[in-house]
């Protein structure tokens, strides 16, 4: 039983969805699995098990930014076994041609963080996705007729930058979209020699200014998340 999870040996299925927001967690449970339990509210950070299509299927929320997830990701992986991680978050579009609810897979992510310079002895190193579950991803969408963009993404400290042009420095250079955990998962999973792929859903666009709702960002995102238990 890990510290912040809590869920018990067996509880959670080695295929695991991660939403950053707890509400999205629940509702993905309650629209997508068969025969759903909550195995964890430890600090409301929600955790489900139960099935699609007849495959074992856990969603853990993690919460926002790369501390959080790296907990989350963490345990799951050292406690549990959980071999392959899907997240399956929101984002902001850098690129015009990207807009609100398009969907981009994330084959790499560059970062302002410092973590990985940090463990790294300021080396840079280059999270990217697993080939396996990125080309699954990749199939279901061109064979289902999803709008897709797949590319390198940032994951970033930062939410509300003082400079509101800092997007464009990453946008010249093909970055697709900012969001705020991918990077940690990508490293943590090449760490630990398991399965990670991030799916994204544009929520909000640097360039426009458009944005989703609250409630959108929690419940309106289903195809992204059909996409990513096919991937299982």
């Amino acid at each position: 039983m890990s510290l912040h999870i809590k869920a018990k040996k067996g509880e959670i299925a080695e295929n695991v969805l991660l939403p950053g927001d707890p509400l999205r967690a629940k509702w993905i449970a309650e629209t997508y699995l068969e025969n759903s339990f909550c195995y964890s509210e430890v600090r409301g950070m929600f955790g489900y098990t139960g099935s699609y299509k007849g495959k074992p299927v856990s969603v853990q929320a993690t919460g926002m930014g790369i501390p959080s997830a790296m907990i989350y990701i963490n345990e799951l992986i050292r406690e549990y076994e959980v071999k392959n991680l899907i997240r399956v978050g929101s984002a902001g579009s850098y690129q015009k041609e990207i807009e609100l609810m398009d969907i981009v897979i994330a084959m790499s992510a560059s970062t302002n963080s410092t973590i990985n310079k940090d463990h790294f002895q300021m080396d840079d190193f280059a999270p990217t996705a697993n080939f396996e579950l990125f080309m699954k991803a990749v199939d279901h969408a061109r064979n289902n007729d999803v709008n897709f963009k797949a590319g390198n993404i940032l994951s970033s400290d930062t939410f509300y930058e003082d400079d509101p042009d800092t997007y464009k420095k990453w946008a010249k250079y093909g970055v697709l979209c900012v969001e705020m955990e991918t990077s940690a998962l990508y490293t943590i999973a090449a760490k630990f020699g398991v399965n990670a792929l991030s799916i994204l859903t544009i929520s909000d666009s640097l360039i426009t200014k458009e944005e989703l709702s609250t409630e959108k960002r929690e419940t309106k995102m289903g195809e992204m998340i059909e996409l990513a238990l096919e991937c299982f």
